[in-house]
């Protein structure tokens, strides 16, 4: 008996949302169509970086570019970058995305801010 194989057919969304984690240790940028489906995704320490080399803004870029071209199958044009964290590759990972042939609309700062919720830890006296 032949077995028929049935060919996927790949849909084409020509605007998504861009989702960048700025951690302290490492950057994860997370591709997303309008209703939150996962596209594509990429990290620093996924693309070869080890160590504190994660956390450079270089390595943020070329997770960056990394996530922008396993999107083309998509025809992704453009997107809406949300970045939250206060890594050193916020910066770095917008420009990553541009240069991966993604255009920007626009930028949000989703970094949570603390309302006074649980008590500091006491400072260390050396």
């Amino acid at each position: 008996m032949a077995v028929s194989k049935v060919k996927k057919i790949k849909r084409t969304v020509p605007s998504g949302r861009a989702y960048v984690h700025a951690g302290m240790n490492n950057t994860i940028i997370t591709i997303t169509d309008q209703n939150g489906g996962v596209l594509a995704r990429s990290s620093s320490g996924g693309c070869g970086f080890k160590g504190t080399k994660k956390s450079t803004p270089y390595a943020a870029q070329i997770a960056a570019e990394g996530a922008a071209e396993k999107c083309k199958p998509y025809a992704l044009e453009e997107v809406d970058v949300y970045v939250k964290g206060i890594g050193p590759g916020r910066e770095q990972a917008i420009r990553g995305l541009i240069s991966g042939g993604i255009n920007v609309n626009l930028i949000v700062d989703k970094t949570p801010i603390a309302h006074n919720g649980c008590r500091k830890k006491k400072a260390r006296r050396v």
